[in-house]
């Protein structure tokens, strides 16, 4: 996929599952993920780490729906 397309799904569901080709998966949020057009890069931001992806790396994505939480 190209990524305007990534960043086009991310904008309308404002949260998805990224699949690249090497088979790695990415919960991209709109506050926490960046892209840069220039580089072709998607950055995802985290509290453990920052996480550079190939932005015509990803293979597809899917919706991340919410859900209850179990309590633990």
């Amino acid at each position: 996929m190209k990524m305007e397309e990534v960043q086009h799904a991310l904008r309308h569901w404002g949260e998805i599952l990224a699949t690249t080709s090497a088979g790695e998966t990415y919960e991209l949020h709109l506050g926490d993920t960046s892209f840069d057009f220039d580089r072709r890069i998607i950055r995802l931001k985290t509290p453990e780490a920052e996480y550079l992806i190939g932005g015509d790396e990803v293979a597809s994505v899917t919706m991340h729906y919410g859900r209850r939480m179990e309590a633990r």
